[in-house]
């Protein structure tokens, strides 16, 4: 559900919102079969073609690079065939996702950088197995599979519609000297001997009808079934390998580890820089005041006195800083109380005025861990836009969703009625929690046009806190 800001304009809707989706299209049942025929139809019509025009052109490069290879240019040619086995594979999964099937993921082509420089990109393909497998499927796999699947289709539309319509346009056509009745072959077969007297070309109708209908009938699954194998055929050899998504799935968790521990090192040297600036200076002069108090106490009292009342304004000063600084330390609220109380605390202390949202589900409790970063990434949010967003209300909304497949999420939205330009460049301090929030697996979404007003959702995955 998009969130609405202090002035009426809508936020970006959340990405990974489940109830944004659109529905799933796929209807179940016989119906469901029909209304994709005209698809898988379609399909299997172009398939021959396509696979012997793919067939044709791959075998005259391929085998014309592999006889020049020892003249170099032999190379360049081979390596123009892979990518026309590329493109021909390709080609092949778009259709399939264009004939309804679920979308192939294609292999990572350019992992690692690969594909970058004109030597590394001309080598590639020699030693990455995809293209050697896509060169099979577009050079034999597909040519053969074709033309089975493309002849059954063939024939059984035929026959469905030969069959259901021959009563309406066969009486036009001569049979000539027709000796050969398939009724009257199939009752002689069926019972030996008989004597049935009937019109042999009025059952010759009726039995084509009657075929022509089965076949009609059955056609949705036929279609079905040679779309689904070559889909089968086309997710083997021409889809990514699970090592791939292996790979991705680790690097992602490394980056991400990396951007956490950036995040955690980036927000301990800021608060060491504060404390520096801030309190470790006020209690240097602190300590500087009560040395010079403690001798003057006897010489001079009435100095000594305005001297302890500017020290006691140094302390409160301190102390205050202190108060401050600590926001960016978990609350013990936040482990007594959980997260929303945290929050609703931190939204009352805030120097302007917060209206606080709490949809928090009680169906799926947050890990420590989420709830203590959450709670970072809102201080933030809200001390940047009373320091710097020039705000006169905010909203913060809190809340978990349980989006199926894709688990469980938790969402803060923070919105503000400031100036707006907020962005997530380099060096920023959106930028920082950009990577924390990254560190959690999850998203940063910042909408902030010039004039404002500012919305910064963060989306954060979660595996529910188990419970005692």
């Amino acid at each position: 559900m998009a969130t609405t800001d202090l002035q009426g304009a809508a936020a970006p809707a959340d990405p990974t919102d489940a109830s944004a989706r659109p529905a799933d299209p796929a209807r179940r049942g016989y119906g469901a079969l029909w209304a994709s025929v005209p698809r898988e139809l379609g399909f299997l019509i172009l398939t021959m073609p396509i696979a012997i025009i793919g067939l044709s052109v791959l075998s005259t490069v391929f085998f014309a690079g592999l006889g020049m290879v020892a003249i170099f240019i032999g190379i360049f040619l081979m390596v123009a065939a892979f990518f026309i086995a590329r493109g021909f594979g390709t080609l092949e999964l778009i259709r399939l996702r264009w004939a309804g099937r679920p979308e192939i993921r294609q292999p990572d082509w350019s992992r690692d950088g690969r594909e970058q420089g004109f030597w590394r990109a001309t080598f590639t393909p020699f030693v990455d197995g995809h293209y050697w497998l896509y060169v099979l499927h577009t050079m034999v796999i597909n040519p053969i599979v074709s033309i089975v699947s493309w002849s059954l289709t063939i024939v059984w539309t035929s026959v469905a519609l030969a069959g259901t319509t021959g009563w309406i346009w066969q009486g036009f056509v001569p049979d000539g000297d027709r000796t050969l009745w398939l009724n009257e072959w199939l009752i002689d077969r069926l019972v030996p001997g008989n004597d049935f007297s009937y019109d042999v070309v009025a059952g010759e109708r009726v039995f084509e009808f009657v075929l022509g209908v089965v076949f009609l009938l059955t056609l949705p699954f036929v279609l079905r079934g040679l779309t689904v194998l070559h889909d089968v055929i086309a997710r083997g050899v021409l889809g990514r390998w699970r090592s791939e998504a292996l790979e991705r799935e680790v690097a992602s968790l490394a980056a991400s580890r990396g951007a956490a521990v950036q995040a955690e090192d980036t927000s301990l040297r800021r608060l060491e820089r504060d404390i520096h600036d801030g309190p470790q200076q006020r209690l240097v002069r602190l300590q500087m005041d009560l040395a010079t108090i403690e001798r003057r106490l006897e010489q001079d009292p009435d100095a000594a006195k305005s001297l302890v009342g500017e020290a006691r304004d140094t302390a409160r000063e301190a102390l205050d800083e202190l108060r401050a600084l600590s926001r960016g330390f978990a609350p013990p609220l936040l482990q007594d109380r959980g997260l929303a109380s945290a929050l609703a605390s931190l939204a009352a202390r805030s120097p302007v005025p917060v209206e606080f949202e709490d949809r928090l589900s009680a169906d799926a409790p947050l890990p420590a861990a989420i709830e203590r970063n959450v709670y970072f990434v809102a201080a933030e949010l809200l001390t940047n836009a009373a320091k710097h967003a020039e705000a006169t209300a905010i909203r913060l909304r809190i809340a978990t969703r349980d989006a199926g497949p894709a688990g469980h999420w938790l969402d803060l939205w923070v919105t503000d009625n400031g100036r707006g330009g907020a962005a997530l460049a380099p060096g920023h301090g959106l930028a920082g929690l950009d990577e924390r929030v990254r560190g959690l697996q999850g998203q940063l979404v910042v909408d902030s046009p010039e004039g404002g007003p500012t919305v910064v959702g963060a989306h954060v995955p979660f595996v529910p806190a188990t419970t005692a």
